[in-house]
């Protein structure tokens, strides 16, 4: 059964673009209170105006999720402003090639703090309130990348990894509680982050048609969501091909980062 979000408080990650942009201006017009964090302050307050002229309620804060204490001082200042919140989606996210020689380390580092810290930080600013009050709705947004490795993308996929087994873990974690936990898996989207990628996306997406699927999955109460489902059962069935057969199918995927 679908529930409404409307009257809801929600937190939304990454919003200055991308799927997070989408996701708090489609929230928002289902009625619910959307808190709005990134780092860049510009596009927040764009969105928040764009919000506020749809009739709608924003609320904005700067910050790092990769930085523990602006993540919780970002919860403190919305929960001011909002009131407890009800749903959470770690969408904050980075993408960088991985290279190998030299390896490009500080690249490395900040996708791990961004993707799976980031994810952690933010759900674990919402788990006191949400634990007092025996309800709530925690969604991290990882990618069907997770599944599998990728050339070029080593540390991208590991944290994309990271982030689903977390999440599994904490869905177990909280039974019995009230407490919801999705994980969301996408497929290539058009964003900042994929406009640069010089190879071929199968089944991209706009980012206002994957967010309109991810709002749905999460009204639904889904605990794991992949998408496109095509590719999600190509990529599932490539962790069972040969190596040979993989690296013939993956020649040119992101080849000029895999050079590197």
């Amino acid at each position: 059964m679908s529930r409404s979000l409307a009257g809801q408080v929600v937190i939304v990650t990454g919003a200055s673009s991308g799927i997070g942009w989408e996701l708090a201006r489609q929230i928002a017009a289902e009625g619910a209170k959307v808190g709005l964090i990134a780092r860049r302050a510009e596009p927040l307050q764009e969105l928040q105006k764009l919000i506020a002229a749809a009739g709608g309620t924003a609320a904005v804060v700067v910050a790092d999720v990769g930085q523990r204490e602006q993540v919780e001082a970002a919860f403190r200042s919305l929960n001011d402003q909002l009131g407890p919140v009800d749903l959470v989606i770690a969408n904050a996210g980075i993408g960088k090639p991985t290279l190998l020689d030299p390896v490009n380390m500080t690249d490395v580092e900040d996708t791990f703090r961004i993707n799976l810290m980031g994810v952690i930080y933010t759900l674990s600013a919402a788990l006191p309130t949400m634990l007092g009050r025996k309800t709530g709705h925690l969604v991290g947004i990882s990618s069907l990348a997770g599944h599998r490795g990728l050339p070029g993308e080593s540390a991208y996929c590991a944290s994309k990894a990271a982030v689903i087994v977390y999440l599994d873990s904490l869905r177990i974690h909280l039974r019995g509680t009230g407490i919801q936990v999705t994980t969301v898996c996408p497929g290539f989207v058009t964003t900042p982050m994929t406009v640069a990628n010089k190879f071929h996306m199968p089944q991209l997406m706009t980012a206002e048609y994957a967010s309109r699927k991810i709002i749905r999955a999460i009204k639904r109460g889904k605990k794991v969501y992949n998408f496109p489902w095509r590719l999600t059962m190509i990529v599932k069935l490539s962790r069972w091909l040969p190596d040979r057969l993989m690296n013939w199918i993956m020649g040119d995927y992101n080849e000029d980062a895999a050079k590197h």
